[in-house]
């Protein structure tokens, strides 16, 4: 064993046409290796690159928000508190008892009261507007409120968003709600009995003329929906989700969305319609689409009340 160790390690004297022709084999087998592992080496690469795409496009999955955001991630709940307490309660909720001081008028007619809604409600968003633009960090003070995603840098969110149609979410965005609120209404039924669905005061307001009509499809379905997709949506689920799994901050901005309504009895069907125009503006990236449903779910409720 030994010996043939030695035996088989032993160089051997060969000449030089011998070696030369040694030296001439080897480097063509050396050649052609090379070009055996090239071609192999090729549809790896391609297959690696195939999975990194399929790796950004799981990561990206139903939200494409930007992690950058125009605001101060610790100013967040300051603002929406300035925005509850200074512009939110007072004008919606106390801004027809101002107009009534200001008129000297017990009882507003019901041409008046829409009107009135309508400055007030233009009044808040003019005041929101002001002051989402005052409380951005100083390279963002030109916002685009209808953006969803403010990293430009982010070339993962922005291929995410080719191909993604916001009409065809916002579709299916209004037949979940409309499913919703029927489900819901139909389980609310049947638990607490059936009652009257109907707003006499927004029907006597609809039946009271054109103006008065046209002055509830302008606020619930122009000025209401922009104000709460702006407050709600780019800017509080915006926030959050920069900072936390973009469900934890649709669910978290759909509570507060539905808190801020005050309505006990509404208080599951506003959540689910926070969720869901969360939903939409999460997966589009584009706040038109979340607007769009919300305006067209309020146009549709004016409608049935304007039917009866």
């Amino acid at each position: 064993m030994i010996l043939s160790r030695w035996v088989s390690f032993t160089p051997v004297a060969r000449s030089s046409s011998e070696s030369d022709e040694l030296f001439r084999r080897h480097s063509e087998f050396r050649g052609r290796l090379s070009s055996t592992c090239r071609l192999r080496s090729g549809p790896c690469c391609l297959k690696s690159k195939s999975s990194q795409d399929e790796e950004l496009e799981s990561v990206a999955g139903l939200s494409i928000l930007g992690s950058e955001i125009p605001w101060e991630e610790k100013k967040t709940w300051s603002t929406m508190a300035f925005y509850m307490f200074c512009l939110h309660i007072p004008l919606s909720f106390g801004g027809l008892s101002m107009v009534s001081g200001i008129l000297h008028q017990r009882h507003l007619e019901p041409q008046t009261q829409v009107l009135s809604l309508v400055l007030v409600q233009m009044v808040e968003l003019s005041g929101t507007v002001f002051l989402l633009r005052n409380t951005a960090k100083p390279q963002c003070k030109s916002i685009n409120f209808l953006k969803g995603n403010d990293n430009d840098n982010n070339n993962n969110n922005n291929d995410s968003n080719e191909g993604r149609y916001w009409v065809v979410g916002s579709a299916l965005g209004l037949a979940c709600i409309v499913g919703f609120v029927f489900l819901t209404s139909l389980v609310a039924d049947q638990l607490f009995g059936s009652k009257a669905v109907h707003n006499s005061e927004l029907e006597k307001i609809m039946a009271s003329g054109e103006v008065s009509r046209s002055g509830c499809f302008a606020l619930y379905c122009l000025v209401a929906p922009i104000l709460e997709e702006i407050v709600y949506r780019r800017f509080l689920l915006s926030s959050l989700a920069s900072r936390m799994e973009w469900k934890k901050a649709l669910v978290i901005s759909s509570g507060v969305f539905a808190a801020s309504h005050m309505s006990g009895e509404d208080l599951v069907q506003l959540f689910g319609i926070g969720c869901v125009l969360g939903a939409c503006y999460s997966w589009s990236g584009n706040l038109a689409s979340s607007v769009l449903v919300h305006s067209l779910y309020n146009a549709l409720t004016l409608l049935l009340a304007d039917s009866v």
